[in-house]
């Protein structure tokens, strides 16, 4: 593994302006070409989270599946968010993560956020993504998802020559400031129980529906220390997660060997 440069990118998405948030999004990230191996946008970055944007989401043949692979060429660097895809007869919200070959992996947010009835009108999601970037192993995750530590849970599988599931988990958000101290708690205690660094991005701003969201995006290491923290403005971030102190914190207390064994369902 080498070092990894991740970007956060903490913004006020517009209300339900796909077109406006992809030029929003675009022109923030745009001077990263370089700089950066895996950039992060927020839950929903093209709408804000919002029940009502269900009637125009597009398809995976859409605008935002376009540009976001646009993105990723354009700047040497996986590039990840979730939007409102419909695919059959359900919308799920889904996670994309481009990379710059443009290849496409995607995960639907397996736990519907039920205060707020998204599970009334969207799909769920099913089974976790794990995938292989720049030498890292990545499990990308929406919000919600934060709170259900067992789903999150970073499995250890002696036969694959002793190794964890994946060294960075993502949270991509729209997580609101009346909640932010579970969200704060909630990523130290995933980095922590998971040996693992954690990159967590959620928007800034006022959404249609009045709710206030504080930013506090961030990149917390394998002993729940922030590496990063944002405060309640727009953000693009970068910062660099070092492969070698990650492998010395699994060798020195590996907690991992001592864990249960199990299969996701």
């Amino acid at each position: 593994m080498n070092d990894l440069r991740v970007t956060l990118v903490q913004g006020d998405t517009r209300w339900h302006d796909p077109a406006g948030n992809r030029e929003y999004y675009g022109r923030l990230i745009a001077p990263l070409r370089g700089t950066t191996d895996l950039v992060i946008l927020p839950e929903t970055f093209t709408s804000g989270f919002s029940n009502d944007a269900i009637g125009n989401a597009e398809t995976m043949a859409g605008p935002t599946v376009e540009w976001i692979r646009r993105q990723a060429a354009a700047l040497d660097a996986a590039v990840t968010g979730s939007v409102q895809l419909r695919d059959g007869d359900g919308v799920y919200n889904r996670l994309l993560f481009a990379t710059p070959d443009g290849a496409l992996s995607t995960y639907d947010k397996r736990h519907l956020f039920r205060y707020a009835r998204e599970h009334e009108r969207y799909a769920a999601g099913r089974d976790r993504l794990t995938l292989d970037w720049r030498g890292w192993r990545i499990c990308p995750l929406v919000c919600y998802d934060l709170r259900f530590p067992v789903f999150s849970r970073n499995r250890f599988d002696v036969e694959r020559a002793g190794q964890l599931d994946f060294d960075l988990m993502i949270f991509v958000a729209n997580w609101p400031s009346a909640r932010a101290y579970p969200w704060k708690t909630l990523l130290r205690a995933r980095a922590i129980e998971n040996l693992c660094y954690v990159a967590a991005v959620n928007r800034v701003g006022t959404d249609g529906n009045g709710l206030h969201y504080a930013g506090d995006s961030a990149v917390i290491d394998y002993v729940g220390q922030p590496v990063t923290e944002c405060v309640d403005v727009e953000t693009v971030v970068t910062v660099m997660l070092s492969a070698a102190e990650l492998a010395a914190h699994r060798e020195r207390f590996p907690a991992m060997l001592d864990a249960d064994a199990f299969e996701l369902r």
